[in-house]
């Protein structure tokens, strides 16, 4: 999928100064900034500028934002359906990631992505992916290929707790203890898989897959950036130095539906009571009662210019010319025939 800059914006988020560091601060700009571009996302979705829906990361931006704290520009991320998130937390230009979910020919990719699969070569965003668990064999040979090659690079794969019942996902576990691939695996155990609740869809515990397989695993609160950031530090380190993998399970909570189709559908599979269990641990609120209330409020403002910009930036760009609809489908530039029926 082609990944090209625009030139009137810049190349990805690391310019805006948006990829968060260690600092309490930049933790907190990023959660912020991710929950206030799904925020976006849902008006545009309801106004019809984004269609199709999407899949919110509400509630688990503390996962995105601590993982990729610990990542380098070099480093390499997939992500799953509900992965705006894992592109923002790698550094991926927020106004070219609307134009994305819009469909416009300023997006990621051109409006060829959309919210499913948006990627971001250039800061190494590898791609979001829809099929569940198929990120994990993606991170795993990206990672391969980069250490044959000695480069000093570590991926990481971010999934679902449904994922982790996959064959492809173990295939990837399998071979990454192997060969002592420089990955991370990270499961977003949210409770859910879609409507299923985990208990009723994992049998034994989510973390000894990984162990099965010699991986080392550790459990973490995904509601804490900083506690995720410490844990995923440890864990990039590890496979930075040539020990192989590691295995992250982030226990956290989607504060919304599995995908907007649900905001008119009304599935009720979580009560009034449960959501509102969910939400009381907020990782904003949690970072943001880390920072001084003056300092908070300028950060705000300043995530609000930025999405206020990206979105009129969006609605401003054109939409891909059908003319151009079988670019780039084969590596190689041949294009389908005539009559093809492609």
């Amino acid at each position: 999928m082609t990944s090209r800059a625009h030139p009137d914006r810049p190349a990805g988020g690391h310019r805006d100064g948006l990829v968060p560091g260690e600092s309490t601060v930049e933790l907190y700009r990023m959660v912020r900034l991710i929950r206030r571009f799904e925020e976006r996302a849902i008006e545009l979705v309801r106004s019809g500028d984004v269609v199709g829906g999407i899949h919110p990361y509400t509630g688990q931006e503390g996962v995105a934002a601590g993982v990729c704290a610990a990542l380098g520009a070099d480093d390499i991320v997939t992500g799953t359906h509900r992965g705006h998130g894992h592109v923002l937390a790698k550094g991926a230009d927020p106004a070219r990631m609307v134009a994305e979910l819009c469909g416009r020919a300023t997006g990621l990719n051109r409006g060829r992505g959309g919210s499913m699969h948006a990627a971001d070569f250039g800061v190494g965003v590898f791609g979001a992916n829809a099929i569940v668990g198929a990120a994990g064999s993606i991170a795993t040979g990206a990672a391969w290929a980069r250490r044959r090659l000695g480069v000093d690079t570590v991926a990481v794969s971010f999934f679902g707790d449904g994922a982790v019942n996959e064959g492809v996902l173990l295939e990837a576990f399998n071979l990454a203890a192997l060969w002592r691939v420089p990955v991370v695996f990270v499961c977003e155990n949210n409770g859910w898989a879609t409507t299923m609740r985990v208990a009723d869809a994992v049998a034994g515990g989510i973390p000894a897959r990984a162990e099965a397989f010699g991986i080392p695993a550790a459990t973490v609160d995904g509601q804490d950036p900083e506690a995720v950031f410490g844990a995923a530090r440890t864990a990039v380190e590890r496979a930075r130095a040539g020990d192989g993998p590691a295995f992250l399970e982030c226990h956290t909570e989607r504060f919304d539906a599995h995908h907007t189709f649900e905001h008119k559908a009304r599935l009720g599979y979580r009560s009034a009571g449960e959501l509102a269990r969910a939400r009381s641990r907020d990782p904003v609120d949690i970072q943001g009662a880390r920072l001084a209330a003056v300092e908070r409020e300028r950060v705000d403002h300043e995530v609000e210019t930025l999405l206020a910009d990206a979105v009129a930036f969006a609605l401003a760009s054109p939409f891909p010319d059908p003319v151009g609809a079988l670019d780039d489908l084969y590596a190689s530039g041949l294009r389908p025939r005539q009559g093809s029926g492609v």
